[in-house]
């Protein structure tokens, strides 16, 4: 429409003080990005006061298409409608706009008319841009969190802490989340709007927008590639040639740009803390309350029986059954996201379980949840989604059976209380961690416990681990939490508990797996007849060497130890098995002096090679929110065993605030060896003359 009269000259959207005010200022400070449910005012200068009866008119536009028109109403509604107010002062007018708490989140244009008295356009404004996002500040919002500690953490924090390893030995990976670093947030809508909904309606993908168990269920399908145009490309076989290794990986801001950068292709490659914390970025990055569960020995029950059947020949050697086989993983890791479920009976608000690695399909996508951990615990597996797998990951039961000769199988060893153990996530208090699993199910072995357990159709049955194991003999596996390139021994220990001394064959096999329980060949396999005294011990040392088990297992995979038990007058075999994670060298980050943002900062990594072999194609990866996006430093030369080798790296914070500077090493021979240092990054400091 012609503008005759020019009288609206300029238009600010205020967007310094909006976005302080939305808690949005991390983002960008230029652009305009706001929270539902939440008001904010943008001015109109005019030439001249606005013509008696002249009234203005507000249209919203969402969509790549402007497929959703929104006629912003005068007067404030019932709550559910977007209105406006206008205050005139001189030359300029104040427009306060209120979005309702469950505005469909996206990116608006904005267009102000000026309407003459009789009805016609005197005047349009072109489009202005700006983009809502959740707000779980707001009461009224489905994501509100009524705890300020929470949001810091769950909302604003860009670092985090990765659990790792074992039930028993937990290691701990820092990440840079990132969610706040520059264009993350446009990548976030760029995933949603790839999603096999968006692309098939567009409309009614948009309109769906306000509710975050549809945009949640939709990122989890995005995180990975499986079947759509998503984010990460899984692979668990140690073949990582064409891609980066999952281990490699300490941020999902590189992971995010590079899939944007190729057009919507899959990053190559991801595991599941890799999927889990992508995933926690982009949750994050929209406004809903987000953090990283790791869950130790987490089952993966295929056939839906809640009981993970490990078949083993006679040479405790893993027997595949069908093409997709139960496992339990020795960690797996998840996010839960923080929401009110209308759409579900009372008591499943909260959190809930959200899963994008690839493991089974649902509804037809390569996604799982959102769940509502409550659920979970009270073992209601009815309601969406995925109850049911998700029960199984924390309560299934294990069973090892050898398949004998002739096809027979024999049970050897039920656990009942193996699964789901010390489920963890990062502190809100601090880089420590926190112990969420009795928000997942009752205390072992409560009365509790058991009603939850036939609830769910779990059967309850005899459990042979532990000190429950029949007979007079008792077999369990000891070791130290060895370090990668050092010689360690595992000690495998039969206890004879009986007035009668005992003969028996023991069989030890050490085997590398990966974290999943993919196992990537034999390292060691020992088989004596032993005597035990009784009332006494028979210790058996295995002394595993670094040149012996390099061979087999590398730095990012653990080592199992499986003992096998055979002996005239008991019941059945005994088994027991354990899993070695080895832990890294440790690499040491230091960034001294007073930072300033916009001003140089000098960063010392250095790194000691603790092998007994020389180290080759040495590569330091740093990256940091708010002080540098991913930067690699190449070490030259060959690191001889025992040489310590520094680098220096100079850059300058773009935020202020507390920071983490993350550092990752990889070589030929050691992978996955992190360090993180943190930087405390001032404003300027401003002298008088």
């Amino acid at each position: 429409m012609a503008n005759h009269n020019g009288l609206i000259n300029d238009v600010d959207l205020r967007s310094h003080e909006n976005n302080l005010a939305h808690r949005t200022r991390e983002i960008d400070r230029e652009r305009l990005i706001v929270r539902r449910g939440q008001s904010f005012s943008i001015t109109l200068q005019c030439s001249e006061s606005l013509p008696p009866k002249h009234h203005l008119e507000l249209v919203l536009h969402l969509g790549k298409k402007d497929e959703v028109l929104i006629k912003v109403q005068k007067e404030r509604g019932a709550g559910d409608k977007w209105w406006f107010m206008q205050q005139g002062v001189q030359e300029e007018i104040l427009l306060t706009l209120y979005s309702p708490a469950d505005a469909i989140i996206g990116e608006y244009s904005l267009v102000v008319l000026m309407m003459s008295p009789d009805g016609p356009i005197l005047e349009k404004t072109h489009k202005m841009k700006f983009h809502l996002l959740f707000n779980p500040w707001c009461k009224d919002d489905v994501v509100y969190l009524p705890d300020e500690s929470l949001l810091q953490e769950y909302v604003m924090n860009e670092y985090g802490v990765i659990y790792m390893g074992s039930w028993d030995h937990i290691n701990s990976k820092p990440w840079n989340y990132g969610q706040f670093e520059d264009y993350v947030m446009d990548i976030c809508f760029e995933v949603l709007d790839n999603s096999k909904d968006a692309l098939k309606n567009s409309k009614m993908d948009v309109e769906h927008r306000y509710d975050p168990v549809y945009v949640s269920r939709v990122i989890t399908a995005m995180v990975n590639s499986n079947g759509d145009k998503g984010v990460l490309t899984g692979r668990w076989d140690d073949s990582y040639s064409d891609g980066v290794p999952p281990y490699r990986w300490i941020g999902s801001v590189p992971i995010l740009k590079q899939w944007s950068k190729a057009g919507a292709r899959g990053v190559k490659y991801g595991q599941c803390w890799v999927f889990a914390a992508v995933a926690c970025t982009v949750l994050r990055c929209l406004g809903i309350p987000t953090r990283l569960i790791t869950n130790f020995s987490s089952a993966h029950d295929v056939d839906g029986n809640l009981s993970i059947d490990i078949l083993l020949n006679e040479k405790l050697e893993r027997v595949d059954g069908r093409n997709k086989r139960d496992s339990s993983w020795n960690f797996h890791c998840w996010v839960e996201s923080w929401m009110k479920r209308d759409d579900l009976p009372k008591g499943c608000d909260g959190w809930q379980v959200l899963d994008p690695t690839p493991q089974e399909l649902s509804d037809g996508e390569f996604c799982c949840g959102p769940c509502p951990v409550k659920a979970i615990k009270e073992g209601n597996l009815g309601v969406k989604y995925d109850a049911p797998f998700v029960f199984a990951e924390v309560n299934a039961d294990i069973i090892h059976w050898i398949v004998q000769r002739d096809g027979r199988r024999k049970m050897i060893k039920v656990d009942q209380s193996g699964v789901g153990r010390n489920i963890s996530t990062k502190s809100v208090y601090g880089d420590h961690r926190d112990d969420v699993t009795l928000h997942y199910k009752y205390p072992e072995g409560s009365k509790k416990e058991r009603e939850v357990y036939e609830k769910a159709g779990r059967k309850v049955t005899e459990s042979t681990n532990g000190s429950a194991e029949p007979g007079q003999l008792k077999l369990s596996i000891k070791h130290a939490k060895p370090v990668f390139g050092t010689d360690f021994d595992v000690v495998v220990e039969v206890e004879n508990k009986g007035s009668k001394d005992a003969h028996a064959k023991l069989s030890m096999l050490v085997l590398a797996v990966t974290y999943n329980s993919l196992h990537l060949g034999e390292c060691q396999r020992q088989t004596i007849s032993v005597t035990v005294p009784a009332h006494k011990a028979h210790k058996e040392v295995l002394r595993l060497h670094y040149d012996d088990y390099a061979r087999c297992v590398s730095e990012h995979h653990p080592m199992r130890v499986k003992a096998f038990l055979e002996a005239p007058g008991e019941s059945e075999p005994i088994m027991t098995v354990a899993n070695i994670p080895l832990s890294m060298p440790e690499l040491l980050v230091q960034a001294p002096g007073k930072a300033f943002v916009r001003e140089k900062v000098t960063a010392y990594i250095s790194f000691t090679n603790p092998l007994p072999v020389a180290l080759k194609g040495g590569v330091f990866t740093v990256e940091g929110a708010g002080l540098l996006s991913a930067t690699e430093v190449h070490v030259k030369g060959d690191i001889s065993p025992g040489q310590k080798v520094s680098v220096k790296l100079s850059f300058s914070p773009m935020r202020t605030g507390v920071r983490k500077l993350l550092v990752d090493f990889d070589c030929d021979r050691l992978k996955d060896v992190k360090g993180v240092a943190t930087v405390v990054v001032h404003k300027k400091q401003l002298w008088n003359s």
